[in-house]
C-alpha cells in the first residue's frame, strides 16, 4: 500500500466529532442518486425531500429500494407514504438543484416544501402522491414492504414502479435510459453535488 496511506480504524472513526465523522462515511460509498421523494399526508399536505439512498432492487416486479433514516430525514415523508401507499421519485438536475437542495430545511409539519422551495406539485391519475413538475424523469411507486433494520433503527422501504415518466429520446434502442442526458444530478457525502459524464459502455463480460 501506498506509504502515504492515512489509515482509520473503527475506534478512530468513533472518537471523530459527529458531524465530521458523518460527512466523511456519507462520502465513502461513492456516487449516489439525487432524487426527491414526493409524498402526500392523508389530510391533504404535500412534503418533499431530497434522499440519496434509493437503489434497484428488482427488474420484474419492477422494484427500488431506499434506506430512510428517521432520527435526520424529516419524518414527515415516511409517515406519509407508509399512511397512503403512495411516493415519487423525482430526478433532480442542475436548474432545480438550489431548490431541491433546500427542501432538506426543517419546515413546519404544516408547511409543504413545494410552495417553500419554488416547485411545483403534479398530481396525475396513478397515484395519490405528486410529481415534481420541474424534474425530467419521474418515478410514480406504491409501498410493497418496510422493515426497520435492527442495527441501527433505519427504515428499509420496498416500493413497486407503477408509473415512469420521461423524455422518449434518452431511451436506446436495447431500453438502457441514458441519465446523464438529462442532467440528472449525483451526490457524494452529504452535500456534494456532481454532473456525470458517460465513459461509453461495455461489450458483455465473458471469461477469457
Amino acid at each position: 500500500m501506498h506509504h502515504a496511506t492515512t489509515r482509520l480504524s473503527a475506534s478512530d472513526l468513533q472518537q471523530m466529532p459527529s458531524r465530521y465523522r458523518a460527512m466523511l462515511v456519507n462520502s465513502l460509498s461513492g456516487f449516489k442518486s439525487a432524487n426527491l421523494l414526493a409524498t402526500v399526508s392523508l389530510s391533504g399536505c404535500t412534503n418533499l425531500a431530497m434522499i440519496s439512498s434509493v437503489f434497484h432492487l428488482g427488474a420484474d416486479p419492477a422494484l427500488l429500494g431506499m434506506i430512510m433514516r428517521p432520527h435526520t430525514v424529516p419524518r414527515d415523508s415516511l409517515e406519509n407514504l407508509l399512511a397512503t401507499g403512495d411516493y415519487t421519485l423525482n430526478h433532480v438536475h442542475p436548474g432545480m438543484l438550489s431548490a431541491a437542495h433546500q427542501t432538506a430545511a426543517r419546515y413546519a409539519a404544516d408547511v409543504s416544501e413545494f410552495d417553500a422551495v419554488g416547485l411545483t406539485a403534479e398530481f396525475g391519475s396513478m397515484l395519490a402522491a405528486p410529481y415534481v413538475r420541474e424534474s425530467r424523469l419521474n418515478i410514480g411507486l406504491r409501498l410493497v414492504e418496510q422493515h426497520t433494520l435492527q442495527v441501527n433503527g433505519t427504515v428499509l422501504v420496498i416500493g413497486e414502479v407503477v408509473e415512469v415518466l420521461l423524455p422518449p429520446s434518452v431511451i436506446a434502442d436495447d431500453g438502457h435510459v441514458q441519465i446523464e442526458r438529462l442532467q440528472s444530478v449525483c451526490v457524494s457525502g452529504l452535500d456534494h453535488y456532481h454532473l456525470t459524464e458517460s465513459l461509453g459502455r461495455l461489450p458483455y463480460a465473458k471469461p477469457g
